[in-house]
Parts: structure tokens; C-alpha cells; sequence
């Protein structure tokens, strides 16, 4: 991997990396709850990011595992219980708060003003969910938030159901180091055209200067995650990403002054 960390490379003066807070800022409050988003939003990042799942009963809910057990006071599987039940359960570190449905971070993001930054994940089995596109699709036009949602997946298909689908500011696909270094850039690219994607996002470890200039070739956008501390921070603005996830929200802040 190309070490070098000095002008962003291909990008014209004055382009933007926008700060995306990576689970409501993971690092520093407890992750995908009411509590990180609120401070994550009081911060003039321009994203918010964040992971669903689907309940029994066709909700969606905010979390980023497929369990309850690492983030929560419950256990199992997300899908195994009603949204009802699932507002019983509390968030570790939170004194008490429940746990967040997509529509309430919908409504607080629309309120501060920012972008959804909405990680679609699968079941516990990497199934995709059925049915959990529509899902989402009608808790962001409830608000009128479509238009100002970045939909992501690591799978083609659930991000092929939500390009069929349009009207969002754009779609990623997500990948992970071992189908990025097996494929590399033209197949992420056929991969990418075959499910509608507008945007790459990798971690920023897997980034280099010629996969950042070969997905720009194409009219792709780059993005990264993993830009949790200064040196990912500073990579990640040196390589002229779109948009970092990161899970230290003010750092980033800082870094890109």
C-alpha cells in the first residue's frame, strides 16, 4: 500500500471530504443509540451514519449487530422479536434509553439538518432481510428524507432492490478486503455497475492512490471507514475521499480544520 499522505491526489482545490459520524461517533458514546446521535448531530459533521436491521413484525431498527446481546441488556436476534418488544430492551452505557427505530433517527437527523448516512445490514445467517428496503423506504418518506439518504450495503442485492427503487442521494457499496484484493478495481466496478452503485466504500487500509484514481475513472465516487484515529483520519483526507466514517467525530472535526 502507497504510504504517501502529502496533496490529495486527482482532486481539484477546494474539494470537501465530508465527516460522517460512524455509528453516532462509536468511540465516545455508546454506539447506534439515542444518545450518540444527539451529540453526533450537535457536531457540524455533515453525516450521519448508522446500521439497521429488520424486527419480526417489518420494523427497522437501529443497531449494528444482527443480536441484541452486545449492545443491550436482551439477547438473540433482532429479527427474532416485535418492535413492542424491543422497546422494552435498553442500551448499555445510555442510563436507561431504548433502543433507536430507524424513524427516530430519520427525525432527528431531518431536524438538525444533515444526511442519513444508512448502512443496510443482513441476518444473522448474511441473509439479506426480505422485505427491509420497502422498510426503510417508507419510515425516509414518512419524512421526506429519501432524497437526503446515502443507502449502503454490503450486499448487491439489497442495494440493487434500493437502486430499482431511486430517488436517493446516492447509493454505496460496501466491500470488504478480501473481495476488493480478489476482484480488484474493474471487478468492484462490474460489481458496482450491475447494483446501481454511485459510490465504493472500503476501509481506508484497502485504499491507495491507483484504486482511488481507477473508481474516479470510472465516475464513482470513494469513501472509507475505519478512520478512527489521526494518521486514518489524515490518510483518508490526503486521498481525497468523498466521505470518511469515523467513529471520533471531533478529531476528524480538527483534523480537516
Amino acid at each position: 500500500m502507497d504510504g504517501r499522505s502529502g496533496a490529495v491526489f486527482g482532486m481539484a482545490a477546494g474539494h470537501l471530504t465530508e465527516i460522517a459520524a460512524h455509528r453516532g461517533g462509536a468511540l465516545l458514546w455508546p454506539e447506534n443509540s439515542l444518545h450518540a446521535f444527539r451529540e453526533a448531530l450537535a457536531l457540524p459533521c455533515e453525516q450521519l451514519e448508522f446500521d439497521v436491521h429488520l424486527s419480526a413484525d417489518g420494523q427497522v431498527v437501529a443497531m449494528h449487530d444482527a443480536t441484541l446481546d452486545r449492545m443491550t441488556d436482551a439477547g438473540g436476534p433482532v429479527r427474532d422479536r416485535t418492535v413492542a418488544e424491543i422497546a422494552a430492551v435498553r442500551v448499555k452505557g445510555t442510563g436507561g434509553e431504548r433502543v433507536p427505530l430507524l424513524s427516530d433517527v430519520v427525525a432527528m437527523t431531518k431536524a438538525a439538518g444533515r444526511i442519513l448516512r444508512l448502512e443496510i445490514k443482513s441476518d444473522r445467517a448474511k441473509r439479506p432481510y426480505p422485505g427491509i428496503v420497502a422498510a426503510c423506504l417508507r419510515d425516509l418518506d414518512a419524512a421526506g428524507m429519501r432524497a437526503r439518504t446515502t443507502v449502503m450495503s454490503f450486499e448487491p442485492a439489497t442495494l440493487a432492490e434500493a437502486s430499482a427503487a431511486g430517488g436517493f442521494l446516492r447509493r454505496v457499496l460496501l466491500l470488504e478486503a478480501t473481495p476488493w484484493r480478489g476482484m480488484g478495481p474493474g471487478g468492484a466496478l462490474a460489481l458496482a455497475r450491475w447494483c446501481g452503485a454511485e459510490e465504493i466504500g472500503l476501509s481506508i487500509g484497502e485504499w491507495d492512490e491507483a484504486g482511488v484514481a481507477a473508481v474516479r475513472a470510472a465516475g464513482l465516487f470513494v469513501s472509507a471507514w475505519g478512520t478512527n484515529h489521526a494518521e486514518t483520519i489524515r490518510r483518508g483526507l490526503a486521498l481525497g475521499m468523498d466521505a470518511i466514517a469515523t467513529d471520533d467525530p471531533p478529531l476528524a472535526l480538527q483534523l480537516r480544520g
